[in-house]
């Protein structure tokens, strides 16, 4: 039997995250660094008539793209639209599509023409959201896909899914893949869940997947916005892409058929590479298709709001890499944290710094400068707790924390701890003494009258949905099981919006228009005593360049590890 070849070509994306044009509505700013109009560019110069386009999610939320989910139900989102017009073949929603509750989620199925697939969702009646897999066809190859979420959407939209089972997704996969596997001639997977697990959740990661599963021919992963071009997990190569748009792998199997594989076809070759968006100009037809959706976000974007009449919420970083926000007491935390409370009534409010590099100056204050405050689409939640466990809750906060060492000359984040999971509290006064190790740090808990904070006291909290769904209001990191807070309310004012749209009405309603910088002073880090003129070196070598601020290896935690007395005298051994 003669050798025959065939080839495959396979483009993926995921986590493009509303950028649907190349344009930051945060910002009100160009952003070339990639977008939907960028990639279909790339796709029209890739493509060709044996190629499938596949995405694997979290597409909707993000860039302002979401005031298209409520604003006008009849009209396909822009994401969607542009998704459309690319010839997508298959898309697996992420979990910032259940975001917005099942019924937006079913809406935006609808609104799809590639085929949707998510293999371990399904209701009360065990009635699954979507297919599990598709077979399609492609070049007389039969290509194989399975679609997965990954489990831990459980702990962020705990409530949206309410009467939704979600099956392990080793265990569906498991199910299908030997009929699967005599059926198709190329098997893919497109998963959205990182390459290894969250939370400690078995078969939330690509990782444990692919060990148990090596009959994939290529695993599209997702969720975790890296980079990965294919790495070999189980011998399966795996790609994802980077946040917003900014990559798309192309991947070009090549198959062969003859007596030594009897008969059937067998990838035979593998090609992968990373497309970077910002090498692509914007596809004129797709931004005229998406012109509507553009001029609406800038005009909603530039809406005039108010003035801030201070000079900064936060004060500019001593250290680049280091932000104020984290280490000290701020005007722009105690904003959100007041905004939080204004709403809810509640005693006590906690934030995450939701942009490292945010801040506001003085001057007019527009809608997209909200964004600049608070950078996520959060809604406003309010629970019930006691004192013991807001102490718990501000303890496992305050691990984000390195334990600080004598000779140590700056303050350091953990490097398997994300920003977003350190919070700020206000209502009650605290120290933090970075000196002890982590579930030992939280000293002076008091009231703002200096009154103790009882640990059988209770009183609300007001806080937002991916911490009362991911952390609060379920066991795990901080509680055991019966020992959550209660929650009572969800999306607090939600006819106004999330907490960003709440900010902004806060300025408007609540302050008049004028913003000025107001500080609670409630908080301070303790238990450092660095050298004075060695932290001054310090800061300047710093500055210089001749010191660096070590990242995790990802890159996506900043600070992992102080700057200390050895380091400057490295740098400068004859100025020590």
């Amino acid at each position: 039997m003669k050798q025959e070849t065939k080839t495959l070509k396979i483009l993926a994306t995921s986590d493009t995250h509303g950028k649907f044009v190349p344009w930051d509505y945060a910002l009100n700013a160009e952003s070339l660094t990639g977008s939907m109009a960028q990639l279909a560019s790339a796709v029209k110069a890739l493509r060709d008539e044996n190629t499938l386009l596949l995405d694997a999610g979290d597409t909707v939320q993000d860039n302002s793209a979401d005031q298209f989910i409520t604003a006008d139900k009849g009209r396909i989102h822009p994401m969607i639209a542009a998704m459309n017009a690319m010839r997508y073949d298959v898309w697996v929603p992420g979990n910032h599509e259940y975001n917005f509750g099942m019924d937006v989620l079913k809406r935006l199925m609808g609104q799809q023409e590639a085929r949707v697939l998510t293999g371990n969702v399904r209701d009360a009646k065990g009635a699954a959201l979507a297919d599990a897999y598709i077979i399609l066809e492609k070049n007389g190859l039969r290509i194989g896909i399975i679609g997965m979420i990954t489990p831990n959407i459980t702990r962020w939209d705990t409530v949206n899914l309410k009467g939704w089972q979600v099956s392990d997704p080793l265990e569906e996969t498991g199910k299908l893949l030997k009929e699967l596997r005599s059926q198709s001639d190329v098997l893919i997977g497109v998963y959205h869940m990182g390459l290894s697990n969250e939370y400690g959740t078995p078969n939330s990661g690509v990782t444990d997947i692919l060990e148990h599963c090596p009959e994939f021919d290529l695993m599209i992963a997702a969720h975790e916005h890296r980079e990965v071009s294919g790495q070999l997990i189980g011998g399966v190569p795996v790609v994802e892409n980077l946040y917003q748009a900014q990559t798309m792998a192309e991947v070009v199997l090549t198959l062969g058929r003859g007596e030594e594989t009897d008969g059937k076809w067998k990838v035979t070759d593998r090609k992968i590479r990373m497309i970077e968006a910002k090498e692509y100009e914007p596809d004129p037809e797709l931004m005229r298709l998406l012109a509507p959706y553009d001029e609406q976000a800038r005009r909603n974007a530039e809406v005039l709001i108010g003035r801030f009449e201070g000079e900064s919420l936060s004060p500019v970083n001593e250290i680049a890499q280091i932000p104020e926000a984290q280490i000290r007491n701020t005007a722009l935390i105690d904003l959100i944290n007041r905004v939080q409370m204004y709403y809810t009534g509640a005693a006590v409010s906690a934030t995450s710094l939701s942009n490292l590099n945010a801040n506001l100056f003085r001057g007019p204050i527009r809608r997209c400068d909200v964004s600049l405050i608070y950078r996520y689409t959060n809604s406003l939640y309010k629970v019930k707790m006691n004192g013991r466990q807001l102490k718990a809750w501000m303890e496992w906060s305050a691990s984000y924390f390195n334990t600080w060492h004598p000779g140590d000359l700056t303050i350091s984040f953990r490097e398997t701890i994300r920003a977003y999971n350190y919070d700020v509290f206000s209502g009650v006064r605290y120290e933090i003494n970075l000196s002890k190790e982590p579930g030992n740090r939280i000293e002076n808990l008091t009231w703002a009258d200096g009154r103790p904070v009882g640990e059988e006291e209770t009183f609300t909290a007001a806080v937002n949905n991916y911490r009362v769904t991911s952390q609060l209001c379920v066991p795990g990191e901080i509680y055991g099981e019966g020992d959550v807070p209660q929650l009572l309310e969800m999306d607090v004012h939600g006819e106004i919006g999330g907490i960003r749209e709440l900010i902004g009405d806060y300025i408007v309603r609540v302050k008049g228009g004028i913003l000025t910088e107001e500080q609670e002073n409630n908080w301070r880090i303790t238990g450092i005593d660095w050298n004075p003129d060695m932290r001054r070196k310090a800061v300047r070598l710093l500055a210089e360049g001749r010191l660096a601020i070590p990242s995790s290896a990802d890159g996506r935690t900043p600070n992992v590890r102080s700057v200390t007395e050895r380091d400057v005298a490295a740098a400068e051994p004859e100025n020590v």
